[in-house]
């Protein structure tokens, strides 16, 4: 197979995110990344949709770059049902609408890496076809399965010596595993 896929390759990704009423009273609005936009051009919270009280913006234009180092992270993406990529979000409450987007990734353990700092929101998003195929053909072109090698252990014998036998403190042989501190409170009493 010839290797004429760069290292790296990079796909801007528009984010659609929704806006509905909240349920409780704490929270007025709710916010969820609902679907990407492949090859989008720059947006900045433009209106796509509205239905009553809910609203679907196209919120911003990212890349999605894939790097051949993560090509394993990228077919363990690839095997879900569906396969999925991940918006990350960072709470901004200081602009309206409240959100950034951060980054777009199809790697699973990137998104978990950001899952369990707890700083941001991480939304998991069914990958549209084409966006499948192209993570796909990379993936294909960069993943080298790594040829299991079992552990070999040193050629010196392991059990040779049993910790804790034959201290040289103890003097009764019938009992091995007797501690030397006790011999010590034996002869205080």
């Amino acid at each position: 197979m010839a290797r004429d896929i760069e290292k790296t390759e990079v796909m801007p990704l528009g984010v659609v995110i929704r806006r509905v009423p909240g349920v409780t009273r704490w929270a007025k609005w709710s916010w969820k990344a609902v679907a990407v936009l492949p090859g989008a051009g720059p947006a900045n919270w433009q209106l796509l949709r509205q239905e009553g009280e809910a609203r679907e913006y196209h919120a911003a234009t990212v890349p999605l770059e894939l790097h051949r180092a993560d090509a394993e992270a990228y077919k363990q993406g690839l095997t879900a049902a569906p396969p999925c990529v991940y918006v990350v979000l960072r709470d901004d409450v200081s602009q309206d609408p409240p959100l950034e987007v951060t980054l777009v990734t199809a790697s699973p353990f990137e998104a978990q890496d950001y899952a369990d700092s707890g700083e941001e929101l991480v939304e998991k998003i069914a990958m549209p076809e084409g966006l499948v195929a192209w993570v796909q053909r990379f993936t294909d072109a960069h993943f080298k399965e790594e040829e299991f090698k079992k552990r070999r252990r040193d050629k010196r014998t392991v059990g040779d010596t049993e910790d804790g036998i034959g201290d040289v403190r103890i003097k009764q042989v019938a009992d091995v595993y007797r501690a030397p501190g006790q011999i010590r409170k034996e002869r205080l009493q």
